[in-house]
């Protein structure tokens, strides 16, 4: 069985804590398959079987829990005499009223809960007020590159320039390994996904009045990832286009967006008075796979597709990532924890003098000794410029 070792390791060093564990992320980005994992290494440690309950609510074997009182009967009976009982809760939100079931299992010493969800809803119900300060959540983002080529078997005598083509235009989704020797199943594939979260996550739960207006505003957002983006920005456009609309219902959309994982916005950081700007953030989408459907050929931009990957990529490795501007200049993601901060500009080359200096620009006017990145496509012996390193892409996602 593949790993998803980011992740996995996260659920073992939270084992047995007090705290409910929360698995979010937009649908079909493994958060099941997470759960096969641990339930695994549950068993390897020698927990019983019985002392693991595992409901998965978009199976129909659990068709008949439709509220948290049914889903407080079917735990309650399965809990055993043992020490400890781990309750895996695969798409919880589906249940009504999921919440009161949990914060009453919550109460039970006995039980170890673990729940995931693919809607922002989740976190924004009456979890937070009911469990405040006794959850932990852990959001999960489809396969990296360095995930990806390892669930497709890579092997070292391969193109590893190849598989990233491949990586960009299929995307990370975890169940397109399976389809690798049957191609032409996979854009069905990514279609059958896309639709089923806006219409299940966003128009259905969002309740929607307008979901060709919602469609527009989607492929508008998905050939604009990476560039300053407004709600008036895109109701003017679509309004020019023959769909008049209002920057309120644009800000909705994206929102319901946003809680459906859809979108991510990074907002924009003023370098020089340290402060969070409220207009003029950016926004990436979660796969390139859905975005090369939604686009086409016709919309891809390579230099905002490797700006997409390193910005999720960043979020993986646990950095909290905003948009840099500094007096007229920007840097792509100033990426920071609590201990670090580092500096990054992305782009496809830095062979063209104009285009290095416009990207080594911005970081040279930062005047602060955090480490300064500078990522390309580029296979060149030169490591650093004055001290701002120079890395490729791909040994940088590999690493």
């Amino acid at each position: 069985m593949k790993k998803r070792d980011i992740y996995l390791n996260q659920l073992i060093t939270l084992k047995d804590k007090s705290l409910i564990k929360v698995i979010t992320g937009v649908r079909r980005c493994g958060k099941s398959f997470l759960l096969d994992l641990y339930e695994e290494h549950l068993l390897g440690t020698g927990v019983k079987p019985q002392d693991i309950i595992r409901m998965n609510f978009e199976s129909l074997e659990f068709d008949h829990i439709k509220d948290y009182k049914d889903l407080n009967e079917y735990v309650t009976a399965r809990i055993t005499d043992t020490k400890k009982v781990y309750v895996l809760l695969d798409e919880v939100q589906m249940v009504t009223e999921w919440e009161r079931a949990v914060n009453s299992f919550r109460l039970n010493k006995k039980l170890d809960l673990y729940i995931t969800g693919s809607n922002g809803h989740l976190l924004a119900s009456e979890l937070s007020s009911l469990l405040s300060g006794r959850y932990i959540e852990m959001h999960m983002l489809p396969l990296s590159f360095k995930e990806y080529l390892d669930f497709n078997d890579y092997d070292e005598k391969g193109d590893l320039q190849e598989w990233f083509s491949t990586y960009i235009e299929h995307g990370g989704l975890p169940g397109l390994t399976e389809l690798r020797e049957h191609k032409t199943a996979i854009r069905p594939y990514l279609s059958g996904i896309y639709n089923t979260i806006i219409m299940n996550d966003v128009v259905k739960r969002g309740e929607v009045r307008d979901p060709a207006l919602l469609e527009n505003v989607v492929r508008f957002m998905a050939g604009n990832i990476g560039n300053p983006i407004s709600s008036k920005k895109i109701a003017d456009y679509l309004t020019s286009s023959g769909r008049k609309t209002a920057s309120e219902t644009i800000e909705n959309y994206l929102h319901l967006l946003e809680n459906a994982y859809v979108l991510y916005r990074s907002a924009r950081f003023d370098l020089k008075g340290k402060q969070q700007l409220k207009t003029h953030g950016k926004y990436y989408i979660i796969d390139t796979g859905i975005r090369g459907e939604l686009v086409g050929k016709r919309g891809q931009d390579y230099g905002a597709i490797l700006e997409n990957i390193v910005y999720f990529e960043l979020l993986r490795r646990g950095f909290n990532v905003k948009i840099g501007s500094l007096t007229g200049l920007e840097v792509d993601f100033v990426a920071t924890k609590p201990d670090t901060t580092v500096y990054y500009q992305v782009t496809a080359t830095m062979l063209a003098e104009e285009t290095r200096e416009r990207e080594l620009r911005s970081l040279r006017a930062i005047k602060d000794n955090y480490e300064k990145v500078v990522l390309s496509m580029d296979r060149t012996p030169l490591t650093d410029y004055d001290g701002i390193k120079n890395i490729n892409l791909l040994d940088f996602l590999l690493t």
